[in-house]
């Protein structure tokens, strides 16, 4: 893709200049310039106290992996008391692990899978076996303001995971997703002034900066303002790959007794020569064949553009100390463009690595608004403690899109260990036009109720769901439509019989957006109506050493999504039912010594198949176990430098659901440290990490519905030197 067609891509997004980039960053900067000069004004210690936000709280903590986290429509609560399985990484791990992107978080745990590579088009990921899609990824407890293709860790300062459906604590995710929930929440000013300055180097050459800065102001350090900018570009580890990347994320905060508020807007911009794209394996094969090395550019020549722009805001307030209300609503507008490959059925990779490649145009944008309001209660009845909510939540989205397929006569015959150049694709690239528009609606009530001493909680609600879609043809003209509604209900229950004992156990059920085929398959673009999924689990929590321990077993059911391999109709067929068991631990084994061990086993089937084709095999994409084993040490006869470690194996995966074929299993090994000095009086901590240090390829799972496989990324160097001036 030539400079000129991307400028006229851009050019062609109405709402560019709108979040852009600039404008970001000089907003940033003008508010921290200004605020220096009332940073001198008094500070109320009360005050602080009384207003940490319930969703977007900030905190001291150091530990990486932390206590408490919000569960949507149920406010913040510590793992202790919650009647699911969760885990919330802190802005420490992010740091410590030179997290890029949301992907380097995430993957820190078995129960969750990245199923695309580092440097692919996107980031999808897998919880509990099922599909999450980089765009069902929540901000602040809000969906649809997040990137569809990848989300910056600089903007972070704490992500929380939610395994298992969260229909009625998040609302309907705009893709459908049920393995669980990923949010995100945004970075605040803290309460002592920042300006840290990181550079950073990804091997093969991307150099980087990342600025982030904040102050407090106002005569109680009600007023906060934090920046965060980026910028990378350079030689991506792929061959003739290159990666330019910017970033400006701005947070504005306002705190009092009885009054929180916040903005958030964020824009970033990505060019890729080169990404690691997906492919497909014949059904004709008798076998997977060996990955290529991680260096190797399959479809040599694609190339991919994408642009974010989002703005957020949200309002709370104490009416008195049993009521708070609560507003929040956000607007996000994206766009990519992107060769787009393909290598599917008799075409794709067959025994020995060869495949027939046509090249294509494929582009998107989408425009998401989305709200909710609510209040929560506390009150007594009987000596019995409720925590009541109420909350209504809307999410409208259009989606667009532009495909078009070079000529057949184009089709190169390549291999994917010495793969032929792309013809690059010529003619006019229209505008997207909009085939699809969704809104997501619902109303939830939910009460926790707490007796003997807290000893004993008991979570019930319900969520009334509505999902309407229309679908348009490329002419605007509405080719089917679907307008369902279901009430999703929610009882989880916590009994501590000791202090430092949690026994749990949750029943969900959820509606969820129906699939769309991809624009891969025959059908393409075609939406299928919203299906229901059901959740059980039942655990038990330790909190004791220092460690919080987590053991857990779960089902989830619902109906099947694939694509076949012979006809490519994408389809629903019959059920999907995952049964699980997960281990886990994380904490501070030792003084400076701090653990993150997890394993997850799976028996993932197949039901109710059409004509019984299939019935009873393991479910394509799932494998029977995952293990994560990591260690962070801090030497205690070298002050300053730490060490740390991280073990990831994924047993091997049925590709297909006729489990002809199996991805072989993998494992990847990475190490680093960092050391924390200062230079001038300047605190400085030099970080080094290695990925994929035994530079081992293999193929990832990319997903379960494509049934589709990636390269991952070869042996990486990660470089940093923060500075806190």
């Amino acid at each position: 893709m030539s400079q000129s067609s991307r400028s006229t891509a851009v050019s062609r997004a109405p709402h560019q200049k709108a979040l852009s980039l600039a404008v970001l960053s000089a907003l940033g900067a003008a508010c921290l310039i200004a605020t220096p000069l009332m940073a001198g004004a008094a500070e109320s210690g009360a005050d602080k106290d009384a207003v940490r936000l319930d969703s977007v709280n900030v905190t001291a903590e150091t530990a990486r992996v932390e206590r408490t986290g919000s569960l949507g429509v149920l406010g913040s609560s510590d793992v202790m008391d919650t009647p699911f399985s969760t885990t919330n990484y802190s802005s420490r791990m992010l740091e410590d692990q030179q997290a890029r992107t949301l992907a380097d978080v995430v993957v820190n745990e078995a129960s969750v899978r990245v199923m695309t590579s580092t440097g692919s088009f996107s980031e999808d990921f897998q919880i509990r076996g099922f599909n999450v899609t980089s765009g069902d990824v929540g901000l602040n407890g809000l969906y649809g303001l997040t990137s569809s293709n990848r989300m910056p860790a600089a903007l972070m300062e704490r992500v929380e995971v939610l395994k298992g459906p969260g229909t009625l604590m998040y609302g309907i995710s705009p893709n459908g997703s049920i393995g669980g929930n990923i949010n995100i929440v945004t970075k605040r000013a803290g309460d002592e002034p920042l300006t840290r300055l990181t550079t950073t180097y990804e091997s093969k050459s991307v150099f980087g900066a990342h600025l982030d800065t904040s102050r407090r102001f106002g005569a109680d350090q009600q007023w906060g303002v934090r920046f965060n900018g980026v910028f990378k570009d350079g030689q991506t580890s792929l061959d003739d790959g290159h990666q330019k990347f910017g970033l400006g994320a701005l947070g504005i905060d306002y705190r009092s007794l009885n009054l929180r508020w916040s903005l958030d807007a964020y824009s970033q911009r990505e060019n890729v020569d080169n990404f690691r794209a997906q492919t497909g394996f014949s059904p004709n094969n008798t076998t997977i064949p060996k990955p290529p090395s991680g260096h190797t550019a399959i479809y040599d020549g694609a190339n991919l553009m994408s642009r974010d722009r989002t703005i957020a805001t949200r309002l709370e307030f104490d009416a008195n100390d049993n009521v708070m209300l609560y507003a929040a609503g956000g607007y996000r507008y994206g766009n990519s463009e992107q060769d787009f490959p393909s290598a599917r059925t008799t075409n794709a990779v067959d025994d020995v690595g060869n495949l027939r490649i046509i090249n294509s145009w494929y582009d998107a944008e989408s425009r998401n608004r989305t709200g909710e309001i609510g209040a929560r209660l506390n009150f007594e009845t009987f000596g019995i403690s409720h925590l009541a909510t109420v909350s209504g939540s809307l999410l409208k989205s259009e989606a667009g899109s532009f495909y078009l397929s070079a000529p057949l006569s184009e089709t190169i015959d390549s291999n994917i260990y010495n793969p032929i150049k792309l013809i690059p694709m010529v003619g006019v690239r229209l505008s997207p036009t909009k085939n699809s528009e969704t809104e997501l609606s619902s109303l939830s009530l939910t009460d926790t109720l707490s007796f003997a001493n807290d000893r004993v909680l008991v979570t019930g609600g319900l969520r009334r769901q509505q999902v309407k879609a229309e679908n348009f043809d490329a002419a605007g003209v509405v080719t089917s439509s679907y307008d369902e509604s279901a009430v999703s209900p929610l009882l989880g229950v916590v009994v501590r019989p000791l202090q430092d004992v949690a026994v749990y156990a949750n029943f969900t059920s959820g509606l969820s957006r129906g699939g769309t085929a991809p624009q891969t398959a025959a059908n393409a673009g075609e939406v299928f109506e919203p299906y229901k999924s059901k959740q059980y689990e039942a655990g038990v929590k330790l909190d004791r050493h220092g460690l919080i321990s987590t053991f857990s077993v779960f089902q989830i059911d619902r109906p099947n999504a694939l694509t076949d391999p012979v006809t490519n109709m994408y389809s629903f067929d019959g059920k999907q039912r995952n049964r699980g068991l997960e281990l886990s631990t994380a904490g501070e084994v030792l003084p400076g010594l701090n653990v993150m061990a997890s394993a997850t086993f799976y028996d993932a089937k197949l039901a109710n198949t059409a004509g019984g084709v299939n019935q009873g095999n393991d479910a394509n994409g799932v494998p029977k176990r995952a293990f994560n084993l990591g260690a962070d040490w801090e030497l205690p006869w070298v002050p300053g430098l730490s060490v740390n470690a991280r073990g990831i194996h994924t047993a091997a995966t049925p590709y297909n659901a006729e489990n002809t074929l199996t991805l072989p299993s993998w494992t990847r090994v990475d190490v680093g440290g960092r050391y924390t000095t200062a230079i001038g009086g300047t605190p400085v901590v030099l970080r080094a990490s290695v990925e994929n240090v035994f530079n081992k390829s293999y193929w990832l799972s990319s997903s379960a519905l494509l049934t589709v496989g990636t390269v991952a990324a070869p042996r990486t160097v990660l470089l940093s030197a923060q500075f806190d001036f």
